[in-house]
């Protein structure tokens, strides 16, 4: 399974955007998926999980109370809603499935595709 991000571009300060996550024809309904974000020169960093039928979710603590990840497993999508938005948010996004129920950590997720581009402007 490969996932592919949309949704990103650029947005003021104190904006919203959203973000989905979705594949070409696999179903996403049995499985959890994460959010993630880059900049250059640093490590992909988490962002927010959600199991496989959206019972639990779970949050960076940078972004808790600002973003909020849900799905819709008859569309077959994950989304990611990003309130209040900081010029620190800037990154590429990227969704993939986790290989671990819960975890945080990349190295336990697979089926990164294209990630999209966040741009807050201050």
């Amino acid at each position: 399974v490969q996932l592919q991000a949309s949704g990103g571009g650029l947005v003021q300060a104190g904006g919203s955007l959203r973000l989905s996550c979705g594949t070409s024809g696999d179903s996403l309904s049995d499985f959890g998926v994460g959010w993630f974000r880059q900049v250059p020169g640093k490590e992909r960093e988490f962002v927010a999980a959600i199991n496989w039928n959206g019972s639990g979710t779970y949050y960076a603590g940078s972004v808790k109370g600002r973003f909020t990840i849900s799905r819709d497993n008859a569309k077959n999508t994950v989304y990611l809603q990003m309130n209040s938005l900081k010029p620190e948010d800037t990154a590429v996004y990227y969704c993939a499935v986790d290989g671990l129920p819960g975890t945080s950590h990349y190295g336990e997720y697979y089926g990164w595709g294209q990630g999209t581009q966040v741009t807050v402007s201050s």
